[in-house]
């Protein structure tokens, strides 16, 4: 892990209650064992190891390079999140990386999907992994992991851990 990274890093401070991305609710319904609520023995984010940062690390680019980007032209009516297809958006990179870290054993609870708003204003989703360290965000726009804080976006809304089918909104930064 870079060395000053530890200091950038924070965690997300979850405000109000929010629908979830329709898209994801069609999601759910496809993939029911990905949206199901899984027991926490322990609570909260896991440690930031050299190994988990490095996992992290691997399947951000693995599953950056396998699936081949195709831009969504037809809106919300055209949004279908899919694990692994051979194409896909944004949408499908976040749920295939967080698909992957669960079957390796990753917390459901730390593993967050987001809805963010980057520079152009187009809403964009991401995976949000919570370490003790604080929140990285696994992106298919960069292969860096990068602290939530230092994502050029503006956050619109995440998953709450431990009840992956219930959203709420984010505490924008500076507020």
């Amino acid at each position: 892990m870079p060395i000053g990274l530890l200091s950038a890093i924070q965690q997300i401070k979850f405000k109000d209650p929010a629908l979830a991305p329709m898209a994801f609710t069609m999601f759910c319904l496809r993939y029911q064992d990905e949206c199901r609520a899984r027991p926490m023995f322990r609570g909260g984010p896991v440690p930031l190891t050299e190994a988990r940062w490095t996992e992290l690390k691997e399947v951000n680019q693995a599953a950056n390079r396998a699936i081949i980007p195709e831009r969504n032209d037809l809106g919300l009516a055209g949004e279908t999140w899919l694990i692994y297809p051979e194409r896909g958006d944004c949408n499908d990179y976040a749920v295939s990386k967080r698909h992957t870290l669960l079957e390796r054993g990753w917390p459901a609870r730390t593993l967050l999907l987001s809805e963010v708003e980057i520079p152009s204003g187009e809403h964009h989703l991401v995976l949000v992994v919570r370490t003790k360290s604080g929140d990285l965000v696994l992106d298919n726009l960069t292969p860096q992991l990068n602290p939530w804080l230092r994502a050029p976006y503006r956050w619109l809304r995440t998953q709450l851990p431990g009840y992956p089918r219930y959203w709420t909104t984010v505490v924008q930064r500076g507020s």
